[in-house]
């Protein structure tokens, strides 16, 4: 039988350019090769050694789904993408399995406002590399059932949060935090798609800040440009996605519990509060129980959807809800407004053609092994 001269040989040595290796060099080649260079602390030769793994199937792959789990953040992210680039939709949909994990605490509190520890929780995720050491987690949502909408035994409810009706949603990633202003300036840069971006539009500065006083269409903006540059299709959620990821299984006003502190959300918490009122560093604040941060209060989230003055003939599989109303779904409550506005079933829209410090936005991005 012919020996296939195409595909490397684990003993095959790996030598660039037209100079001589320095004589401490690794020049070792084949897998052997790759895995060295893996183990380099320089972060370049290891992303490149992940390129060169492919060439040597099952057991370059194996390597390739271990780098998933690398310190560098730029490692990881590039070990993602070329795995999620790989024909095969059998072994695309096995990738939420391959994906690195975290773990963070799951808060509750009861009706007094006490903390419950719930206990720790793990959610998968994957990085998007921005350039510049910026990276946008991206936070796995599995795909469930729930309950939309708030029912009528919830204090404050209003009546545009009605009526109930079952959602079936299927699985996709969700920004772990709203959008930094760091990431908003990293995509700003990019080519444009339809129209500018401000790189630096927010009222509050900082680079671990929410982006805000974003207009809807420079979110889907920045959704295009992101888009872009991945390969992947990114975009904002949905308004019954975007309920499905605040609720994380739960059924009360918020997802902590029955209500909210100043330990556990940034909102306004009457006229006898001293603090300075503003925009809050994301990620300060405990998570939801699938990992998501700032859900509730900080700043409003913009949503897909067209505005509609209730649920009457909502789509039942998550998808958007389009119209001809000219406003726009908004999310979340922010740190201006009362706890009733940041509840898990509240919804607010805007025409969206005024800048307002409370408005930011997250992103959604389809599971890519479901494409």
């Amino acid at each position: 039988m012919t020996e296939n001269t195409d595909r490397p040989r684990e003993y095959d040595a790996v030598l660039g350019g037209q100079n001589p290796p320095p004589i401490d060099a690794a020049v070792l080649g084949g897998l052997q090769g790759v895995k060295r260079r893996l183990a380099n602390p320089e972060v370049e030769v290891r992303v490149a050694a992940l390129s060169d793994a492919l060439k040597y199937g099952e057991a370059g792959l194996d390597l390739i789904i271990q780098a998933l789990q690398n310190e560098s953040n730029q490692v990881k992210s590039t070990a993602y993408s070329l795995l999620i680039n790989i024909r095969g939709r059998k072994f695309r949909q096995q990738i939420a399995n391959f994906l690195p994990s975290f773990e963070f605490d799951a808060i509750a509190v009861n009706k007094l406002g006490q903390k419950i520890s719930i206990g720790r929780r793990v959610a998968r995720y994957f990085l998007e590399d921005l350039d510049n050491d910026i990276f946008l987690e991206m936070v796995l949502i599995p795909g469930g059932s729930f309950l939309m909408g708030s029912p009528e035994t919830e204090a404050e409810r209003q009546s545009y949060e009605s009526p109930q009706h079952k959602v079936k949603i299927s699985s996709f990633c969700m920004g772990k935090y709203p959008v930094k202003q760091a990431q908003w300036k990293a995509v700003a840069a990019l080519p444009q798609i339809n129209i500018s971006l401000n790189p630096d539009p927010s009222c509050f500065k900082g680079a671990n800040l929410p982006v805000e006083q974003v207009l809807w269409e420079e979110a889907v903006e920045f959704c295009a440009r992101l888009s872009q540059k991945t390969g992947y299709t990114y975009r904002l959620p949905s308004e019954a996605e975007w309920e499905y990821a605040c609720r994380a299984g739960t059924t009360t006003p918020f997802y902590f519990g029955e209500t909210i502190t100043s330990e556990l959300v940034n909102y306004h918490r009457g006229e006898t509060d001293t603090s300075e009122a503003g925009t809050t560093p994301v990620g300060i604040f405990p998570p939801n129980f699938f990992g998501l941060y700032d859900m509730h209060g900080n700043v409003f989230e913009w949503c897909a959807d067209s505005w509609h003055d209730n649920y009457e003939g909502a789509p039942s599989d998550g998808s958007f809800w389009k119209s001809n109303d000219p406003n726009k779904l908004l999310r979340g409550g922010s740190w201006a407004y009362y706890p009733r506005v940041c509840r898990s079933a509240f919804r607010f829209r805007s025409d969206g053609r005024q800048r307002y410090p409370v408005i930011g936005f997250r992103v959604v991005c389809v599971a890519a092994w479901n494409q």
